[in-house]
């Protein structure tokens, strides 16, 4: 029985579409899930603080990696009945439940490339002059409350102090699209 279960699941995999191979970097490649008919690939969000990742889409897989951090944006590149093949911002991917996953939008600011290097700033409107209202570091999450293409609304939630609602550029967040606008 367990062997023909596995099977069954190794000839599904084989079976996926290729778009959920997408190669990181490029522009996603647009398909619909054959189980949500929601779109393939698309981000969401760890629902807990504890989601195993798995080698394949069953319990009977072994658990690749164990994510401790809830809210942490995923990317959703294949689905089959109940799991969801994931990936995360360092391109490790894997199988979870769906029931791990929300599909509330956060993303991970990126690290800074050229000459201004360290913090990214959180500005207090979409615009390059405008005050900053934080200066966030590489690896913080924030919740994506819109993107017009170009900026995204973001709220971090800072130790001891309260939320901090700000813009920050599209390009220096991984969890939203190059171009998507999100409402």
């Amino acid at each position: 029985m367990r062997m023909a279960r596995l099977f069954l699941a190794g000839a599904a995999l084989l079976a996926l579409p290729a778009q959920a191979a997408q190669t990181a970097g490029g522009p996603p490649e647009t398909g619909t899930g054959p189980v949500t008919k929601l779109p393939l690939p698309r981000y969401a969000s760890l629902k807990t603080d504890r989601v195993n990742l798995r080698e394949g889409p069953s319990k009977d897989h072994r658990t690749l990696w164990v994510f401790q951090r809830a809210g942490l944006p995923v990317e959703i590149v294949a689905e089959f009945e109940t799991w969801r093949r994931i990936r995360d911002s360092e391109g490790t991917e894997g199988w979870v439940l769906h029931s791990l996953l929300s599909g509330r939008r956060t993303a991970v600011v990126t690290a800074s490339q050229g000459p201004n290097k360290g913090a990214v700033p959180l500005r207090a409107r979409a615009d390059d002059g405008a005050a900053d209202e934080a200066r966030l570091e590489a690896g913080v999450i924030g919740s994506v409350k819109g993107c017009s293409g170009s900026w995204c609304r973001l709220v971090v939630a800072l130790p001891s102090k309260q939320d901090v609602d700000g813009y920050i550029h599209q390009d220096r967040l991984w969890g939203v699209y190059p171009n998507e606008r999100v409402e």
